[in-house]
């Protein structure tokens, strides 16, 4: 495996700690529409220090396995994902692995790195082990993309370079979501 540094590696982490605080939680909540659970860190931040993504303990507190990990938040870059996945774009991102042998290493190794990252959040999170889960990652890592929110949530978790194909999602999604720009709604921190 993969060693991880402790400290931040994504989004506008670096600025914030990583553990949520009640704040992150009630934001998270809102933003999801439905009470989060089992929390881990906050692995990055929109600019203005609201969550983007959560990382979420690979075994929830009701024993349920919880292979996604890094949980995209944010209605709006979820929905901008969304609407890529409706346009079929997992497909063709699908049929370049087959064909680009450079490109399948690249998601290879993003597999890798999520996998150790899932460890590390495991261990942070006091979860025993998860054999359930063990070797699979999420999205259809490392041979197909089965769903772009994984890959988005990892690769702003990881930060560029980590997961191509979630950032070249991050690009195409561009025109409705960016990283310089909040798009958070006040009411998200408002009692």
């Amino acid at each position: 495996m993969t060693e991880h540094p402790t400290a931040p590696r994504g989004l506008n982490s670096t600025d914030q700690t990583l553990e949520p605080s009640e704040t992150d939680l009630k934001v998270l909540s809102r933003q999801l529409g439905r009470a989060v659970r089992d929390v881990v860190e906050i692995p990055a931040r929109c600019v203005c220090g609201n969550p983007l993504v959560a990382a979420t303990a690979p075994r929830l507190a009701n024993g349920t396995p919880f292979p996604t990990v890094f949980y995209l938040a944010h209605p709006v870059i979820t929905a901008a994902v969304s609407r890529l996945e409706a346009e079929g774009a997992m497909y063709a991102m699908t049929e370049r692995l087959a064909e680009d042998p450079e490109l399948a290493a690249s998601y290879r190794a993003a597999h890798e790195d999520f996998l150790a990252e899932r460890e590390r959040i495991r261990v942070a999170s006091g979860t025993g082990e998860v054999p359930e889960i063990e070797g699979i990652s999420a999205g259809g890592m490392p041979t197909r993309v089965k769903c772009l929110h994984v890959l988005v949530g990892h690769a702003l978790a990881a930060g560029q370079g980590v997961n191509l194909l979630g950032d070249e999602t991050l690009e195409r999604i561009s025109s409705t979501w960016d990283t310089q720009t909040c798009r958070c709604d006040p009411a998200w921190r408002d009692a």
